[in-house]
């Protein structure tokens, strides 16, 4: 009989980062997976971050988690996404090498001390008196540790979908978990079904390169990792090309055959990634889709087609691909198909990501009803940090959505739930310019640090960062300009106009058009200082006055974030509230008067009956 202090289902983004932060954090994990030989894989697109997702990937990285450190190493092409706008939407992404990503996450998996690994099915969560105290797998092995996570993707009663046939699967070429569904529902979880797809995989050589638009990287690549040499992978350009009308009639002629329209698939696919059938029947009036021909890797042979995910039949497939610009003669080596799985709607959970039906039983990644590898990843990190917080006797990992993203992430899921296949934004954050990419170490290591995720090497670095970025800013508040005939001269080369009384570098560094780095020749240092330290220095300085705002605006929130709720509070048949924001109350269990209010359906009216409740009770 073996014991852990955690057991890990599933080795995806979010069951690889949770169990190399608890291992790193010392404790006790065995990885359960069906296939050891996919962990950490890229099951859709070979690629890492976007818009939200990026800053994600930067947050784990600040905490001293490694998705971001595998992305550098992986990485083939790095772009910075919004570049031409404000820093608050700017977003890292990424194209990876499918396989060396995959090698680095098993390899770092397998050499973590703390970290044992076994390859098999679980079919059932082992529970006594309310409380998950371990697994039996389909081998009939069964395994026991006081915290159960489980990661298993769109593993749970997976169906495949390529037109009318359909079959039992986790993914392509994957045995779905065809039982462990049934165990959660036995121990009182309801649950759901989404449905997600891929697109078809095409082979390299009989792609017509010419005829498409290259897209390159950024040069110089700018590396996920706060830490570590960035990326080493040789560059390569994505390609461009679009759909038309002749694709479009293609497929409205399979739409009787496809499993989305004949009523097949019945779980909710994602509105935000829909599948190419789906975008042409609902607008009819596009001429065309983009189409992104991306590689899977420097020695690959495949390519992905990003923005044609499907479902249809494979004739209508083939023909559909061979429609579009620079495919006329493509072959697909891999269908695209749809996937239904089951999945639990997170409002069950605490905001912890621990089941409130069953203590010691976690969830995070797509079980949660999300999509992304990022998503899943970031769950990973918080359900670990709140697994070792209870272990250690600490007090949860909550931040506040105005700290980080994966804040924003938890607070949505666990206080909305969801019924659609959930995908981050930076549009859900509030507070987005104090939550930018370039400053996740300043709002995360600390925390990291203190969790005993983040280790020396990565905590010195930090320090000397942070005083890099401070000594920067003095130095840029100390040097004061008189608006001297030097001066004058120098501005006038410039093509700047002068400034009529003394200012601060600082001062001349909040001018929109200004470029920081022209200040150099006032402060020669200015020259040699990183790209990064000047990069968010600047941001600093122009963003100063919406910096403020938004600080007030969470010193506002402050007071509701403060006043805790009891978890054993009944709403039910409270002076002022409806049935139905009692009900949905009683169902979220909001622990803060904060989170009370962002539930939907709770007004303010009925938010200040629950103050006022709070208040004859002498909570408040």
């Amino acid at each position: 009989m073996s014991h852990y202090s955690c057991i890990v289902v599933g080795a995806g983004h979010a069951g690889c980062e949770a169990a190399m932060a608890l291992a790193r954090m010392g404790h006790n994990v065995l990885v359960v997976t069906s296939n050891v030989d996919r962990i950490g894989h890229l099951s859709c697109n070979p690629a890492i971050g976007g818009l939200a997702k990026g800053h994600l990937v930067r947050e784990i990285d600040a905490l001293g988690g490694c998705m971001g450190k595998w992305a550098d190493e992986a990485g083939i092409q790095f772009r910075v996404l919004n570049a031409s706008k404000g820093p608050a939407v700017r977003a890292r992404r990424a194209q990876m090498d499918r396989d060396t990503y995959l090698a680095a996450a098993k390899r770092d998996m397998f050499a973590q001390p703390n970290i044992a690994i076994w390859q098999d099915m679980v079919t059932d969560i082992l529970a006594e008196g309310g409380r998950a105290v371990g697994i039996r797998t389909q081998l009939g092995k069964e395994f026991y540790a006081p915290h159960i996570l489980l990661t298993t993707g769109t593993f749970l009663c997976g169906l495949v979908h390529v037109g009318l046939t359909h079959y039992s699967a986790g993914r392509f070429g994957d045995s779905a978990a065809m039982q462990l569904s049934d165990s959660l529902r036995s121990l009182g979880l309801e649950l759901g079904r989404l449905k997600t797809g891929t697109t078809p995989r095409i082979l390299g050589s009989t792609i017509d390169f010419d005829a498409l638009e290259a897209q390159y990287g950024d040069n110089p690549p700018q590396k996920f990792s706060f830490t570590g040499p960035g990326p080493q992978l040789p560059q390569v350009p994505c390609w461009i090309s679009w759909t038309n009308q002749n694709t479009h009639d293609i497929i409205r002629s399979g739409l009787d055959r496809s499993p989305l329209f004949t009523g097949i698939i019945t779980g909710v696919g994602a509105r935000y990634c829909p599948s190419v059938e789906d975008k042409v029947a609902r607008f009819p009036e596009r001429d065309r889709h983009h189409v992104f021909i991306e590689p899977e890797g420097l020695n690959q042979q495949e390519y992905y087609a990003n923005g044609i995910s499907t479902s249809l039949p494979l004739d209508i497939q083939e023909k559909m691909v061979n429609s579009i610009r620079g495919l006329e003669h493509a072959k697909i080596v891999r269908p695209g198909y749809g996937i239904e799985y089951d999945f639990v709607n997170p409002i069950q959970l605490k905001p912890t990501f621990e089941t409130r039906k069953v203590q010691g039983l976690w969830l995070a990644g797509q079980i949660n009803g999300t999509s992304g590898y990022e998503e899943a990843a970031a769950q990973g990190m918080w359900t670990a940090l709140n697994i070792a917080a209870q272990i250690e006797g600490r007090e949860p990992f909550l931040p506040k959505r105005s700290e980080c993203y994966m804040a924003v992430l938890a607070d949505e899921l666990v206080t909305k739930g969801t019924n659609e296949p959930f995908r981050m934004f930076t549009s859900r954050a509030e507070y987005r310019l104090l939550l930018r990419e370039d400053n996740a170490d300043a709002r995360l290591t600390p925390c990291g640090r203190e969790r005993g995720l983040v280790k020396d090497e990565q905590w010195d670095i930090f320090r000397e960062r942070q005083e890099a970025l401070h000594g920067l800013m003095d130095r840029l508040k100390s040097v004061r300009l008189t608006p001297d005939a030097a001066t004058q001269a120098a501005f006038a080369e410039m093509g700047e106009p002068c400034p009529n009384q003394a200012v601060t570098l600082a001062d001349l560094g909040r001018r929109p058009q200004l470029e920081l780095r022209r200040l150099s020749r006032f402060l020669p240092e200015l020259a040699d200082t990183p790209d990064d330290i000047v990069q968010e220095t600047e941001i600093v300085l122009k963003y100063s006055g919406y910096l403020e705002l938004q600080d007030e605006l969470v010193r506002r929130a402050a007071r509701q974030e403060s006043i805790r709720i009891p978890a054993d509070m009944d709403y039910t048949d409270m002076a002022g509230l409806s049935r139905e924001i009692q009900e949905k109350l009683n169902k979220v269990k909001p622990i803060t008067l904060g989170q009370a209010g962002r539930i939907s359906g709770v007004t303010p009216a009925a938010l200040a009956c629950v103050e006022i409740e709070l208040k004859k009770r002498g909570l408040i």
